[in-house]
């Protein structure tokens, strides 16, 4: 696309005005990659808060019968449990980058029950499930649309609401399907 830009102000004699674009959207986004990095450091401060005060507890407590059917084998109250409903709630939040660092510790818990080099069910479950999230408050589409000049960022909810439930149960059903057939296979 750069080449492309680059060529077409060449061919059309309007070199200053993509020199210009290229100037403006490097200042836009030096300017986004700092407003996330404070974002991404508010929250993830706050999630290690909370895990000292123990809220994850009470989060693991409190989806502990979600974490039981999505995550067959994974313990709620233990460590893989406790950071499955710490990536399942920054998700739910809408800390789109911030929930990454939790999705990769509950990744890690995962993987110690997993064989070297492969994923199991309960892994490909938190991959389906932190990719297409349930975003009860969507907080980075919101921030992206208040600094876009959006007097009301957060307009978009019901289509959140609808878009990210459907995604999920899409996702959680092939993830279920598949793994049913693959234990189907590997017994026959």
């Amino acid at each position: 696309m750069l080449l492309l830009s680059i060529l077409g102000g060449l061919l059309t004699g309007r070199m200053d005005a993509v020199a210009a674009a290229a100037m403006s959207g490097a200042a836009q986004g030096v300017t986004l990659c700092l407003s996330l990095v404070g974002m991404l450091c508010l929250w993830s401060g706050l999630m290690k808060v909370a895990h000292a005060a123990g809220v994850t507890a009470l989060f693991a407590r409190a989806l502990s019968p979600l974490i039981r059917v999505l995550f067959p084998g994974v313990d709620p109250k233990g460590s893989a449990g406790e950071a499955l409903s710490m990536s399942m709630a920054a998700n739910f939040l809408g800390l789109g980058s911030a929930a990454t660092p939790l999705g990769i510790n509950a990744m890690r818990e995962l993987a110690r029950d997993a064989p070297p080099g492969v994923a199991s069910d309960n892994m490909v479950m938190l991959v389906v499930l932190n990719t297409a999230s349930i975003q009860l408050i969507p907080t980075t589409i919101a921030m992206y649309r208040q600094a876009a000049g959006s007097s009301v960022p957060f307009s978009i909810l019901p289509a959140v609401w609808l878009a990210s439930v459907l995604s999920v149960a899409a996702g959680v059903l092939c993830a279920k399907l598949l793994a049913r057939r693959k234990r189907g296979r590997a017994h026959g």
